[in-house]
């Protein structure tokens, strides 16, 4: 019953592989619409555009350290181990592995408008949807994917605070941004993103420990087990996606769960004299810092099914099977072989991923910058719940209101590599991948693509090449249109 489940659980991960990542070569240009208020809500606060309308957004890819997908061998049909999609994921060497797959955002229609000279406002709507194994045992894995050899030759599993969530919902934000210091050469602008999330469904599994005999005689040893397990998809008959009944997609209602998001950050420039007179109306700062922390909040359930189960003993696989879609006879059978199962409804709450985004913004010359950015976990991966892995993302880009052309490199903390991308964004048309070397090399630890567009208005200013004022801070300044 085991490898069912998890069959189902990884064949529905790898069909639908989705990795969100930050939109770099995008998210960082100065015409970015709302696309940037995943990385923090104060770029939303001096706006280049006075009103913008969000048509979609589509991000999706995968990520991995268990093993590089290798297309040649799933094209060629030749075999390799593990038996994975014949030799598609060539396995590493390590023993635990981390999957992120899927974890797509869908970013529905929304709105951002320029209030005036420091204020700005957004509403935005957005369907999130994560499957992320973490710190798992990979001969269980493997095992999953290739029943015929466990089967042949058994095999023992080791593992220890292990997570598996699946976890799906919607978000509606409103987004609010502010100057709150100018003066001279110094820039401060600070947001917050509030949102009313509504939890469609979750499966979660929390692995405190376990240590697992499984032999060819159909029978399995477990010693210090505790494992918990929690589904509001689960009803009380132990069948899958039973519970998920009246669940509204925006409004709660049935199983569904809710809970409150945020987003908080600030922004510094430093803005000087003009560096470059040829391009002078192009920029406003030779550096931009930014600071924030995105995703902070839980979905509280409070209906789901939970399970614990602790304790040592030997079963049969076959007769494991037999009681599991009964909840008590699958607890008096495990009872009495050693083990100590718990069974019942309760409340749970599911984290999304909280994490802390860092970046540097350098205006090198004539439309031309070059972007580093860091994102670090900030979630509890101990506990039922989604989370990023680290990544530190250097973007050079070439940016101008009509078109924006990027290329990231990111180093993940996941896989412990480099990935390659391209950002392209025309007017409000946009399409890139932070993560391309699949389709480079043939081989990669993950894949990412994002599309999406919406209709800038960009904000006027009076006043013509030849005019200028004095600005507070005593310089001369031409009152065309900043860019």
């Amino acid at each position: 019953m085991k490898k069912v489940v998890f069959s189902m659980a990884l064949l529905t991960a790898l069909s639908y592989g989705a990795k969100a990542q930050r939109m770099m070569g995008i998210a960082t240009s100065n015409w970015s619409g709302t696309t940037s208020l995943a990385l923090n809500p104060a770029n939303l606060g001096d706006n280049r555009a006075k009103f913008a309308l969000d048509l979609f957004g589509l991000n999706f890819g995968i990520d991995n350290n268990l093993g590089q997908v290798d297309v040649s061998k799933a094209t060629s049909g030749t075999s390799g181990d593990g038996g994975l999609g014949a030799g598609l994921l060539t396995f590493s060497g390590n023993d635990k592995f981390s999957i992120v797959m899927p974890a797509a955002d869908l970013r529905l229609p929304g709105a951002m408008y320029t209030i005036d000279n420091k204020n700005a406002v957004a509403i935005s709507l957005r369907f999130r949807a994560f499957n992320q194994f973490n710190d798992f045992d990979k001969t269980l894995f493997q095992s999953v994917m290739d029943p015929t050899a466990s089967a042949a030759t058994g095999y023992h599993l080791a593992s220890s605070n292990f997570n598996w969530t699946m976890h799906m919902w919607s978000e509606i934000n409103l987004s609010y941004s502010r100057v709150v210091y100018e003066e001279g050469a110094h820039f401060v602008k600070a947001g917050i993103t509030l949102g009313k999330m509504n939890g469609v469904g979750f499966v979660g599994v929390a692995g405190h420990n376990l240590n697992a005999n499984f032999y060819t005689n159909d029978s399995l040893v477990a010693s210090n087990t505790d494992i918990e397990f929690a589904s509001n998809i689960v009803d009380s008959a132990g069948e899958l996606a039973g519970g998920l009944g009246g669940v509204s997609l925006f409004g709660n209602s049935g199983s569904g769960g809710s809970g409150i998001r945020a987003d908080i950050g600030a922004v510094y420039e430093y803005r000087p004299e003009k560096y470059d007179p040829k391009d002078g109306k192009s920029n406003k700062y030779k550096v931009r810092g930014s600071f924030a922390i995105t995703d902070i909040g839980k979905i509280k359930y409070k209906s789901a099914m939970a399970l614990t189960a602790k304790g040592n003993g030997m079963m049969s696989a076959s007769d494991l099977a037999a009681n599991a879609l009964n909840y008590g006879s699958l607890k008096d059978y495990m009872n009495n072989r050693g083990f100590f199962l718990d069974t019942g409804m309760k409340a749970y709450k599911v984290g999304i991923p909280t994490a802390m985004v860092l970046g540097v913004d350098y205006y090198v010359a004539s439309h031309f910058y070059v972007n580093a950015t860091w994102i670090k976990n900030m979630a509890n991966r101990s506990n039922i719940g989604n989370s990023y892995y680290g990544q530190l993302t250097v973007t050079p880009r070439w940016d101008t209101k009509i078109f924006s052309f990027a290329l990231p490199v990111t180093y993940s903390a996941l896989s412990k590599g480099i990935k390659t991308g391209v950002g392209v964004r025309l007017g409000g048309l946009y399409f890139g991948s932070d993560d391309m070397m699949l389709f480079l090399t043939g081989k990669g630890y993950g894949v990412n693509f994002y599309m999406g567009a919406y209709v800038p208005i960009n904000r006027k200013f009076k006043g013509s090449k030849s005019s200028s004022v004095t600005d507070g801070a005593g310089r001369s300044e031409s009152t065309e249109e900043k860019k």
